[in-house]
């Protein structure tokens, strides 16, 4: 059995700490929490509430989404005099649409070291749950909360062969499933993952189309923090495209990057620009596996 590990001077910790179920702290966080010489969290009092349940008292400072470019050099100093600091966020893993992104690529450029602390993740947890069978994913995160820039950036994305994960608020779920089916349309699987460990976790997949009947039918389906799995778009026939086609996009996609390839593609060849846009990524992601 590994002894308790002590925290290194000069060093900063990224804590993962639960999303839910207090119990699923791991046991080297623990140490590390109870050993540091300072501790930066997202929300003080959320992280006061963990602390207190495993009996740890350490000195805390804020670093949250709105301080955290002014935070970081108090945080580079206190490593620069030899402290040991953790870095926690109010549940997950620091930095995955979380706060800290930016104190970690700070203190690695001063030349401090930067230790993760592995543990609960909401969209791996999701995932690990669904039954997706599909072995690549794309995790995108927070959608824009403005209608409009929510459906330009599931434009982009409608065509990605990939299962999307999203993170979503209780207050965006409907109107984000009502642009998820217009955009990425009705008959694209979805996984509604909420409350993740906690008592009421609930994990239900459907088509998009039927998304928001379920939500609908019980407003308590409508609470808590949301993990959305939506299927990825389905892989273009090659036999929708003439032989021609293919082979001049094949020639373009040797020398351009891809939209620009897919856009002369469908200029020269007269084919579907969409068409197109999902033969080139098949094409990149056969080209990019491993022999």
């Amino acid at each position: 059995m590994q002894s308790k590990e002590l925290p290194a001077p000069g060093t900063l910790y990224i804590v993962a700490t639960p999303i839910g179920n207090l119990r699923d702290i791991t046991l080297r966080a623990l140490d590390i929490l109870s050993a540091v010489d300072v501790i930066a969290a997202e929300d003080t009092r959320t992280t006061a509430n963990l602390l207190r349940h495993y009996s740890i008292s350490r000195k805390m400072m804020a670093l949250h989404r709105h301080n955290e470019n002014a935070t970081v050099e108090k945080v580079v100093n206190l490593l620069s005099r030899g402290q040991a600091v953790a870095l926690v966020t109010d549940a997950g893993t620091p930095g995955i649409s979380d706060p800290g992104a930016i104190l970690v690529k700070q203190v690695r450029e001063q030349g401090h070291k930067v230790v993760p602390i592995p543990g609960p993740s909401a969209a791996v947890c999701a995932l690990s749950a669904a039954g997706i069978t599909t072995a690549q994913f794309l995790f995108y995160g927070f959608l824009p909360a403005s209608g409009g820039q929510r459906r330009r950036e599931l434009e982009a994305l409608k065509l990605q062969p990939y299962t999307i994960i999203f993170y979503e608020a209780p207050h965006r779920i409907l109107e984000c499933l009502t642009d998820l089916a217009k955009m990425l349309g009705d008959q694209r699987r979805v996984t509604i993952a909420r409350e993740l460990t906690k008592l009421f976790e609930t994990i239900h997949s459907c088509e998009l189309g039927d998304a928001l009947v379920w939500l609908q039918a019980d407003t308590n389906r409508q609470k808590g923090e949301f993990v959305l799995l939506v299927s990825g778009a389905e892989a273009p026939n090659p036999a929708e495209l003439t032989e021609q086609a293919q082979h001049i996009l094949k020639l373009l996609l040797r020398d351009l990057p891809l939209k620009h390839a897919v856009t002369l593609s469908a200029e020269i060849s007269g084919e579907s620009k969409n068409t197109l846009y999902s033969q080139a990524l098949l094409l990149q992601r056969e080209k990019n596996q491993p022999e």
